[in-house]
């Protein structure tokens, strides 16, 4: 009999009698906070900037403010058309090299951390928000959880390809402790909180 054998038929022959039950973790988040200003302060802290916007002419007129529209901007959101591209999502990745600013739509953000969950269905290609000099996500306010908790609860049972949360810009103090911004992604992100 092979070692391998041998240890696996051991760790069969003592395994535990009864399975525990998982621990109930729905009191987790459940304290009482403002949603909306921690994802504002935490998304601030970590090197984000947080936007409200009432709709997408606020977003259109934000980001002509701010970036050089003659740039290349790409969004998946034809609402967006006016000031980005739209049609690249079938392009070589590499192409993408040259883009200034991507603009997405995530699904839901969370509190606690100020992350966003985006799915490749709405990502155009999956390098898109890693890729770009800078990246903005749009979220409903309504959309955003207090906690991880609540968070994986809404992911556990979706069926997707290629998702990932996402919170502020690319950032590494790797190399003798200096801080980079944009070293692995973005070097900015802005997160529009629609509603």
């Amino acid at each position: 009999m092979s070692s391998k054998v041998d240890i696996l038929r051991k760790i069969k022959q003592n395994q535990p009698d009864s399975v525990t039950a998982l621990p109930d973790l729905k009191v987790l988040g459940s304290e009482k906070f403002d949603v909306l200003e921690t994802y504002k302060t935490v998304l601030k802290n970590i090197g984000g900037n947080p936007v409200e916007v009432s709709n997408y002419e606020d977003i259109i007129s934000y980001i002509k403010e701010h970036y050089n529209i003659e740039k290349r901007i790409v969004t998946t959101l034809p609402e967006l058309s006016e000031i980005a591209a739209l049609d690249w999502k079938n392009d070589d990745p590499h192409s993408l090299k040259n883009v200034e600013l991507t603009v997405i739509k995530a699904h839901f953000g969370v509190a606690e951390n100020s992350s966003l969950w985006v799915t490749d269905d709405i990502l155009g290609q999956r390098v898109s928000p890693f890729i770009a000099q800078y990246l903005a996500i749009i979220v409903n306010k309504e959309n955003i959880y207090p906690t991880m908790h609540q968070a994986y609860e809404k992911i556990g049972n979706q069926d997707y390809g290629f998702g990932t949360f996402i919170a502020g810009p690319s950032k590494t103090a790797d190399i003798e402790q200096s801080l980079v911004l944009g070293a692995h992604g973005a070097r900015g992100l802005i997160v529009f909180l629609l509603g």
